[in-house]
C-alpha cells in the first residue's frame, strides 16, 4: 500500500515563501510522477506543478516564476517551493503521486494522494 503525507504547510503573509514538503512511502513503481493540486474555498481542486520520474518538471502557467517543483528520489520525496506568496493562493495543497513516470495536468492521472496542507496567505 502506497502512502502518501505532505508537510509544511502554514500562515504566511503576503510576499512570503513557504516550502512544502511531501513523502511516498510503501511499494511504489521504479519510477514514478508526482504533483501538487490545490483546493480553495468554494472552488475546484486545481493542478499546481508536477514532476517526472526522470525529474522534468511542469509548473501551471499562471504560477510559473512563483512556484517551483523538485524531488529527492532516494527519498522519494517531492517539494513544491512557493515564493512571493498571495492571498489568492490560500488553499488546502495536496500532494499525489502516480503509477506512471509521465506527468499529467489531471487528477484523474495520479493513483495515490495524501491529506492536504493549508497553506494561509494573509494580506
Amino acid at each position: 500500500q502506497v502512502q502518501v503525507e505532505e508537510s509544511g504547510g502554514g500562515l504566511v503573509e503576503a510576499g512570503g515563501s513557504l516550502r512544502l514538503s511531501c513523502i511516498v512511502s510503501g511499494r511504489t513503481p521504479s519510477t514514478f510522477a508526482m504533483a501538487w493540486f490545490r483546493q480553495a474555498p468554494g472552488k475546484e481542486r486545481e493542478f499546481v506543478a508536477a514532476i517526472s520520474g526522470s525529474s522534468a518538471t511542469y509548473v501551471a502557467t499562471p504560477l510559473q516564476g512563483r512556484f517551483f517543483i523538485s524531488r529527492d528520489i532516494a527519498k522519494k520525496s517531492a517539494y513544491l517551493q512557493m515564493d512571493n506568496l498571495k492571498p489568492e493562493d490560500t488553499a488546502v495543497y495536496y500532494c499525489c503521486a502516480s503509477n506512471r513516470g509521465s506527468v499529467m495536468t489531471g487528477q484523474g492521472w495520479y493513483d495515490f494522494w495524501g491529506q492536504g496542507t493549508q497553506v494561509t496567505v494573509s494580506s
